[in-house]
């Protein structure tokens, strides 16, 4: 979606849950749209300029319209991103060691794939799959010692 769109859209699913798309929903909605990763509170609080406490209760907002989506590391650290709707599709590189998590996206042809055989998995299970995650945990090139690659 592009950046002009995200905001009405954004204002339609809050008016759905009787709220308001306020002045400081809408910074906070637009530190995320220009972050190119999920982004940790201490990150959203210094691009927002807003309160730790505002942060948290807007964002509890804007997760509940399905706005924002949260993101787990491997040590329980939430991060956050706008929903993909908003975006587009994604995974997550996510280091088991600092925390790090960087969005992936994969070829097309292997994301047909993937949906294919979770599909099937689904299907095999007697489960309705609206939609997939995949987080590969690991350990970031940082903290590896290592330069990137490729």
């Amino acid at each position: 979606m592009r950046s002009a769109e995200v905001h009405p859209a954004v204002e339609e699913r809050l008016r759905a849950l009787g709220q308001r798309y306020t002045a400081k929903r809408r910074k906070l909605v637009e530190v995320l749209r220009r972050a190119r990763r999920p982004a940790p509170i201490a990150e959203l609080v210094a691009g927002a300029g807003l309160p730790q406490s505002s942060i948290y209760r807007n964002l509890a907002v804007l997760e509940r319209a399905g706005v924002v989506r949260r993101v787990l590391t491997e040590g329980g650290a939430a991060r956050f991103e706008l929903a993909e709707d908003l975006t587009a599709h994604h995974h997550h590189l996510v280091c088991r060691a600092c925390g790090a998590v960087e969005d992936v996206t994969v070829p097309e042809a292997l994301e047909h794939q993937v949906e294919r055989v979770l599909a099937a998995a689904a299907r095999r299970a007697g489960f309705r799959g609206l939609a997939h995650r995949l987080d590969l945990v690991g350990t970031c090139g940082s903290c590896a010692g290592e330069a990137p690659t490729g």
